[in-house]
């Protein structure tokens, strides 16, 4: 086992691999920028260690600063957590060359999966059904024309080299799909250093449903069941929820084994995610792997019992995974993404927090670190807390999450809290008639119910 565990990582995950760390008995070190200075992850880590100014670029991007911190600490593995550097294989394989364990995929698994166009090919290639589209990145805007035109408008366009929604385009006619091509691809570019582009059919009203896997060194693979994740903007998640209403435990089934047999032909190790989306008829096509654990991992936690992060460090130390292959659902568990941002729209809203309640009771659980008083920072990721609930069913989960929306107060900052509690009170969330359109059509009929509401005003007054 590990002696001592680096994370390099801040916020709400570096407390979650904390609390996993403290429970299996070994010490942590935090690091942070100047910024984070006063963020609870450095206030409950054994150790921390300052290694930057506020922009990540020089901390927590800065491998040069996170392996001077594990060298002087004793560290003698790293956790990533997710985004910043949990899926860059470059600092993996640096981590080795150092002797530093690290705790994640392979590197040449991280580079292979992170390529979108290699994973696509590699999916289609041990059966895992994937849309048609193009085989790896796209020459030129010629045969782009060419692949939309034989596979049918709309399409998508996709960055090969990163995910997130940046580099990506819908296009649902041939005169304009040049114009994004040049857009996508240059976004791509400043995004991720590589302007690749793929393309893909296009699904108008799909779900986005995602298996948990996880694989350890001794070539076992297993899932660990589904979120549906179907509620974005702008390709960022809002809500995730498990199961998801739309399986049958038949479907769940095929999903499963198709998501196992990926991993086992990469020869996947530790925590992973199997992205698919899921058309109307009941067909589902690959999309993306991430390796790495996701945000959302607390749902599926609550229904199974499953400590991941703690698998995380336990299969990463070389030992055997011990969990059951596609266990059934305990219930149903909703979480939701509680942002520092505008919930009319959507601009950032960084600041102090006056007012700090957060919500109890049975079967409710909050990720943060946040709390009355800390200053949301303007230069990472938005996300102040995860409001996660679980009930006996998903009429008991939708019921704990409304009630326990009403109960979190946070003042001081603009928050997505009222978006939340509007969501999981609308018909359509609560008949779980969800689509990555959703958010789209949900705004559209708030706007509509305004307008009705205003004309209805004018008339009584007039």
């Amino acid at each position: 086992m590990f002696r001592k565990i680096l994370i390099a990582n801040r916020g709400e995950i570096a407390l979650r691999i904390i609390h996993a760390c403290r429970e299996l008995g070994i010490p942590t070190v935090a690091v942070y920028s100047t910024a984070d200075r006063d963020s609870l992850h450095v206030t409950y880590a054994d150790e921390d260690v300052c290694i930057g100014p506020p922009p990540s670029g020089g901390s927590y991007l800065n491998v040069t600063a996170l392996i001077s911190a594990a060298e002087i600490t004793g560290a003698d593995a790293v956790h990533p957590g997710y985004g910043f550097l949990a899926e860059n294989a470059r600092f993996a394989e640096v981590l080795a060359e150092c002797r530093l364990g690290w705790i994640g995929p392979r590197p040449e698994t991280i580079r292979l999966m992170g390529d979108k166009a290699r994973a696509r090919e590699t999916a289609k290639s041990c059966g895992v059904p994937v849309l048609p589209g193009s085989e790896g990145a796209l020459a030129d805007a010629a045969s782009a024309k060419r692949l939309a035109a034989e596979i049918g408008y709309p399409v998508i366009l996709k960055a090969a080299a990163g995910g997130g929604g940046r580099g990506m385009r819908i296009v649902h006619q041939e005169k304009d799909l040049e114009g994004h091509l040049t857009t996508a691809a240059n976004e791509a570019a400043k995004a991720f250093g590589d302007g690749s582009i793929y393309l893909e059919k296009y699904l108008v009203e799909p779900r986005h449903v995602e298996f948990q896997v996880f694989g350890d060194r001794h070539g076992a693979a297993v899932h660990l069941g589904e979120r549906e994740c179907s509620i974005q903007r702008r390709h960022q998640k809002l809500i995730e929820e498990s199961p998801s209403p739309a399986l049958t435990p038949e479907l769940r089934r095929r999903m499963g084994e198709a998501a196992v047999r990926l991993c086992e032909a990469v020869g996947y190790e530790n925590a992973g995610t199997i992205e698919f989306l899921l058309d109307r008829d009941g067909s589902f096509y690959f999309m993306e792997m991430n390796t790495r654990i996701q945000v959302e991992h607390p749902v599926t936690e609550m229904v199974t019992g499953t400590d991941l992060v703690k698998q995380q460090i336990l299969v990463a130390a070389g030992e055997r995974l011990d969990l059951p292959n596609g266990p059934e659902p305990r219930g149903h568990a909703i979480e939701c993404r509680i942002n520092a941002e505008d919930p009319e729209t959507f601009a950032p809203s960084p600041g102090r927090l006056t007012t700090l309640h957060l919500p109890g009771g049975p079967g409710v659980r909050v990720d943060t670190h946040a709390y009355q008083d800390y200053v949301i920072p303007p230069h990472y990721d938005s996300l102040v807390a995860k409001l996660i609930c679980h009930g006996s069913d998903r009429a008991e989960a939708i019921a704990r999450t409304a009630r326990a929306l009403d109960f979190l107060v946070v003042e001081g900052i603009r928050t997505s809290v009222q978006l939340h509690r509007r969501i999981v009170r609308d018909s359509q969330f609560v008949a779980g008639a969800l689509s990555t359109r959703f958010m789209e059509q949900f705004l559209e009929r708030e706007q509509i119910a305004r307008r009705s509401h205003g004309a209805g005003r004018e008339g009584k007054d007039s």
